[in-house]
């Protein structure tokens, strides 16, 4: 299935879960990373059980530390 990831068009598997997404995508440890399913923000403890369906679109916004 097709979904959109930060603007970016990409395919993926229809069974595809929004946490196992950030793994795939290897998102670091995944912690300070904010995530956006159609610009709604999704609590870290919901990712698990979230099924991505066709046509969505993800946003994720890692934070970065700095002086």
């Amino acid at each position: 299935m097709q979904i959109t990831v930060n603007g970016e068009a990409r395919e993926v598997p229809a069974d595809l879960s929004l946490e196992q997404l950030l793994v795939d995508l290897k998102i670091p440890g995944r912690e300070g990373v904010a995530v956006a399913l159609n610009l709604r923000v999704v609590r870290r403890q919901e990712r698990q059980g979230l099924q991505l369906s066709e046509g969505d679109r993800i946003d994720i916004v890692t934070a970065v530390g700095g002086g």
